[in-house]
């Protein structure tokens, strides 16, 4: 799924020439200020994909990116799961955003959207007459996962330092009739609609949300500011998986929301903390949008994938400092 650079052979009429320059100018901006921030990584250059679905959850095109940007390592991840994954009749993607290191982000890529798949599948068998719960169905794939990373810890796959790693994960399934969206942490999800209607799919875990908070305190956690709100003085977010010295305080258990399709669904934007802490949600829309305006004639896929290394370059010139992943998911 992942790839560097690409080059097409493809001959262009004039008209095509423009739209083209400028999904090459995107990109290549994006690797050339990835090179000067640090020419050291070059080996870390920004990771592209894109693709594109057709099956029960209808037409579907992406395109992603994933790159270190001003930080020293590289702790994203991001999956895309294959096209037969639960027979095509939801299409996954998710972002996972490591913290201490890469490992339980990596875990996360290879091993949660099989884990969910199972599930859905276990959930779906039962044919429980009060209809599917999505909500049980995410908060035990999370559980399930979170325990693996544990077990892993004590089986010194994950040494006693790495005890300290852990992931946000934001997870999207888009189905025929609805999207299906579970966030623990503060990566994010956002749905734009053709009616210039931005609707926030997720909302980010932090520590001084007042909920959040009051659910830490009540099992005897803290949080205090120490450059930011942290919990315990620690860790930024209130939710993740992995961090297991950090529970109860921290859990894993995801909040999950279920949207209908509307015939006025345009995009979706799923991104780390990294594109989101210094952009809103509708001027991350503004971008994709205009983006794909005007790469229409260069087709969904790559105007998907061109409008993704838009925000990150926006990210970067905003002042970024962290790893920088983002998905831009065409639905129409």
């Amino acid at each position: 799924m992942d790839e560097h650079f690409e080059n097409s052979s493809h001959s262009y009429t004039e008209d095509e020439q423009k739209p083209r320059r400028r999904r090459r100018s995107a990109i290549l901006r994006l690797r050339s200020m990835a090179m000067a921030l640090a020419p050291q990584k070059m080996l870390q250059l920004p990771y592209v994909g894109k693709g594109a679905f057709g099956s029960e959850s209808g037409e579907l095109a992406y395109g992603y990116i994933s790159m270190v940007g001003r930080r020293r390592d590289m702790e994203d991840k991001v999956t895309v799961a294959p096209q037969e994954w639960l027979a095509g009749e939801y299409t996954f993607f998710a972002v996972y955003d490591g913290h201490g290191g890469a490992e339980v982000a990596e875990k996360c890529g290879e091993r949660l959207h099989k884990c969910l798949e199972k599930r859905i599948e276990e959930e779906k068998a039962k044919e429980v007459a009060e209809g599917f719960d999505w909500g049980k169905v995410m908060m035990e794939c999370f559980c399930s996962m979170d325990d693996e990373i544990e077990k892993l810890e004590g089986v010194n796959v994950i040494n006693k330092e790495e005890k300290r790693v852990g992931s946000t994960a934001v997870v999207v399934l888009v189905g025929k009739e609805d999207v299906v969206v579970a966030n623990c942490g503060d990566s994010r999800a956002v749905l734009h609609r053709s009616n210039d209607v931005v609707l926030p799919l997720s909302e980010d875990h932090k520590p001084e949300r007042e909920d959040e908070k009051e659910r830490i305190e009540a099992v005897g956690g803290k949080v205090l500011c120490w450059n930011g709100w942290r919990v315990e003085g620690v860790l930024a977010t209130s939710r993740s998986l992995g961090d297991h010295y950090l529970k109860p305080y921290v859990t894993s258990e995801p909040e999950v929301n279920v949207l209908n399709r509307s015939d006025f669904d345009d995009f979706l934007i799923i991104g780390s903390d990294g594109l989101f802490d210094v952009m809103s949600n509708e001027s991350a829309c503004e971008v994709v949008k205009e983006s794909l305006r005007c790469t229409e004639r260069q087709g969904p896929k790559r105007g998907a994938t061109e409008a993704a290394a838009m925000l990150a370059e926006h990210a970067l010139h905003r002042g970024s400092k962290d790893n920088i992943s983002v998905i831009v998911v065409k639905m129409a």
